[in-house]
């Protein structure tokens, strides 16, 4: 691999990251310095042409200022290799921290909506505002996903046997950025329901999970009739698609670079506002550090030219993703893949506070 870097130097040693729920990476140290080597895996963003596309919107963000890491360029000018049929990346390792909205004070917040602002418009910049088919997947992975589909086929050994049209909160497609339908959100919560119940060894999970399906359908039975429209192309554009604390580095109080742009992709821009906040600035118990919150987006706003009415749209919406959102019980229960299951009591809890606090949500986002 290195061989294709002449410039890289000489290995000296290549450990694996255990950080993030998709694709490989390792850190991997050389003569001349270190490196962060990508192992592209997800089969929707890892062809060779998105992953270009990704490069080349990096590189040309980080000539407009926007703290970036581009792929380092092989000796033929490319930045994506080859090898197995599996494409790598080579990235210069930066050295930083990961925090969370808890660790970040109201100043500090107020410039990480600022940034999010310079990366939309940015983006507006550097990869037009093309909307069209192969404008990119955006699907959701590690925060957010939705509802979208229906689970079916649960057989009587506690499993999932067959999923069904799993739609991801913001993909792009022929659907457009359609909300989740409540009607497949309540026969994913009977299917879910049924796996949970008949696991052979119940555990706090599955308790906790069982009370948060029935919650979330009591819930949408009452705000059914509260589904957001379909947004119109105005409100749409190139966006990260994934911005959340571990893709933002820091040193020291300023972010330094923004990882991991596998899901950039054409989708309404406000909403990865309002999502990236339910992320970033989300309390163990569910709620959400609003003073933070109406820092953050005042500042986004400003920085991307959002208006308050755009903003309002968006929390409405993701509002009504999080209450149809069951990702991470599709992973446990479903996929057999329990990575996600320690984020599960607060993000489940958020839907519920977010419904009951809902007017103050909207008020600091827009206030």
């Amino acid at each position: 691999m290195l061989r294709r870097y002449p410039d890289a130097g000489e290995p000296l040693s290549c450990k694996p990251i255990t950080k993030g729920l998709l694709n490989h990476g390792y850190r991997v140290s050389t003569t001349r310095g270190s490196y962060f080597l990508k192992h592209h895996l997800d089969d929707s963003t890892g062809d060779r042409a998105t992953i270009v596309r990704q490069h080349r919107a990096t590189q040309r963000l980080q000539s407009l200022g926007v703290p970036v890491a581009p792929p380092v360029q092989d000796t033929e000018g490319d930045t994506v290799t080859e090898i197995g049929g599996r494409c790598y990346a080579l990235h210069p390792w930066v050295d930083g921290l990961h925090r969370a909205g808890a660790q970040l004070s109201t100043d500090q917040s107020e410039r990480l909506g600022a940034l999010l602002g310079a990366v939309h418009t940015g983006l507006e910049q550097v990869m037009g505002a093309g909307t069209g088919a192969g404008a990119g997947l955006a699907q959701r992975t590690g925060g957010s996903v939705g509802s979208g589909g229906s689970v079916r086929a649960v057989g009587s050994g506690g499993s999932v046997g067959s999923i069904e049209s799993i739609e991801s909160v913001g993909s792009i497609g022929s659907v457009g950025h359609r909300s989740p339908d409540p009607a497949d959100t309540f026969a994913l919560i009977d299917d879910l329901l049924a796996v949970a119940r008949r696991r052979h060894s119940r555990d706090a999970f599955d308790e906790l999970a069982e009370h948060r399906l029935l919650e979330r359908r009591t819930l949408l039975e009452r705000h059914a009739d509260r589904r957001p429209p379909t947004p119109g192309p105005p409100a749409t554009g190139w966006v990260h698609g994934d911005f959340h604390p571990l893709n933002v580095l820091y040193r020291g109080g300023d972010p330094v670079a923004i990882l991991d742009w596998d899901r950039l992709g054409v989708q309404p821009r406000a909403e990865e506002a309002v999502r990236a906040a339910a992320i970033f600035f989300v309390l163990p118990a569910g709620k959400l550090e609003l003073e933070k919150v109406r820092a953050y987006a005042r500042a986004y706003r400003r920085a991307a030219g959002a208006s308050a009415a755009e903003l309002a749209a968006a929390v409405h919406r993701v509002w009504w993703e999080r209450l149809n959102d069951f990702w991470i019980l599709r992973w446990r229960y479903c996929l057999d893949d329990r990575r996600a299951d320690p984020q599960f009591p607060a993000v489940s809890a958020l839907a519920v506070w977010w419904t009951r606090e809902y007017e103050a949500v909207c008020e600091a986002f827009t206030g």
